[in-house]
């Protein structure tokens, strides 16, 4: 048995040759198992025909063209491997000449020494190009994957500053999330805003939170009045400005403003569709969170943003995504704009600064944007910076920043990045 390359062999005594690729046998004639026999075994160099003629006729006398028919023949069963080369060298007779392996074939999978030998036995520039291939091919597989898009999203927060703020009469210090970028992070960017003669909430003893920037919006979620490291889930107090003009908010009218417009039907309170289906799970969980994010602006109508996210885990780490935005303004002018998104999320974890957050990426599989028949001057640019994103987003990233047994903290993407401290609820469906 001689290997004529990793993949083929050749048998003299049975007269075959053996592709080891497909496993099919190729059957020769005694002739052409002698001269191809002669030639393996002077590889390169250049046979008489002469040589060849005895070797494939030997005690008999056959014209020279029974040796060119036969050299015709075996070219045509070894034209599949194209490492083997039967050469007519003019005047001198025939070479045959095996090349390095020049071209890539899928070897048997059983045949290890076949596979070691086209792995091991090529140049160093060879495995240097398949190296650098190989790498080029994760390279791209990391650079299009989803973690790949988490972690370079991630990465454009930053959680390394704190920055006081005064509220209710009580200043406190929140941790400061902002995305990178040559703006303002001081505390007047959220302290201007709260009307300092009026910054004054009744039976508030601390607060606890976080203020956020993404180079547009400066927005808060605080808890006031927690207990250790719990948040009551009372009271919560979610401001964002969305103009840089001092809004002047009145805290004392707000406490009162407040309770009246939480008060009111929620028309954000189902989210999950009745005809939705799960089918595969026994019990539905709708994990439920809730929040109301105030938006003061000077000389305007107050205008909140019933905020809802709710997940349902059909993998540990995955499943159906829904979230709905519902904008009103304190005198009701506006029906609400409600926007909703629908979709499936796989969650990760991630990093910003010292902070263990939690990232949903969500692809989105629709949206729904409903317009009332009249919008207030107060709530057109919520209309308005709404509609961009129902145009535009595909995919979403939801960062859940800090969570207890009754509350968490969300960054979500609305009206760009906002953070809200929201209520949890756990239902079995």
């Amino acid at each position: 048995m001689v290997k004529v390359t990793p993949y083929l062999e050749f048998d003299q005594e049975a007269q075959q040759l053996h592709d080891r690729v497909s496993d099919q046998k190729i059957h020769l004639t005694f002739s052409e198992s002698a001269v191809l026999g002669y030639l393996l075994a002077t590889p390169d160099a250049i046979v008489a025909k002469e040589a060849l003629l005895e070797a494939g006729w030997p005690d008999r006398v056959v014209a020279a063209t029974s040796l060119t028919q036969c050299i015709s023949t075996l070219r045509k069963k070894l034209e599949p491997f194209t490492e083997v080369q039967l050469k007519t060298v003019a005047r001198r007779g025939y070479q045959l000449h095996i090349s390095p392996k020049s071209h890539v074939k899928m070897l048997a999978v059983n045949d290890a020494e076949s596979i070691k030998e086209a792995l091991i036995d090529v140049s160093l520039m060879v495995k240097i190009g398949g190296i650098v291939v190989a790498l080029a091919l994760l390279a791209w597989l990391w650079y299009s994957s989803d973690y790949h898009k988490v972690v370079k999203n991630a990465a454009l927060w930053d959680a390394d500053q704190q920055v006081n703020i005064n509220l209710g009469g009580i200043e406190e210090s929140l941790t400061l999330i902002s995305k990178e970028g040559d703006y303002s992070k001081h505390a007047s960017m959220w302290q201007k805003h709260i009307a300092p003669e009026f910054n004054h909430v009744n039976d508030m003893q601390g607060f606890s939170g976080f203020a956020l920037s993404d180079g547009n919006h400066y927005s808060l979620a605080t808890c006031p009045n927690g207990q250790g490291n719990a948040c009551s889930g009372e009271h919560l107090i979610n401001l964002a400005a969305i103009d840089k003009k001092p809004a002047g908010l009145n805290m004392i009218e707000f406490s009162q403003l407040r309770e009246v417009m939480e008060n009111r039907i929620r028309y954000n309170r189902l989210l999950i569709p009745q005809s939705e289906s799960f089918d595969g799970i026994s019990d539905v969980v709708e994990h439920h969170y809730h929040g109301d994010i105030y938006f003061p602006v000077v000389d305007e109508l107050l205008v909140r943003a019933d905020v809802s996210v709710s997940l349902v885990y059909e993998e540990p780490l995955a499943g159906k995504f829904y979230s709905s935005a519902c904008i009103t303004d304190q005198d009701c002018l506006t029906t609400p704009i409600k926007y909703q998104v629908r979709g499936q999320f796989v969650q990760y974890k991630q990093t910003i600064g010292e902070l263990e957050v939690d990232v949903f990426h969500v692809k989105v599989a629709q949206k729904d944007l409903i317009k009332p028949d009249v919008v207030s001057d107060s709530a057109m640019h919520f209309y308005r910076e709404i509609r961009k994103h129902n145009i535009r987003d595909e995919e979403l990233f939801y960062y859940r920043i800090y969570r207890d047994d009754k509350t968490a903290v969300w960054i979500v993407p609305l009206l760009g990045n906002l953070v809200t401290w929201t209520k949890y609820d756990r239902v079995v469906l």
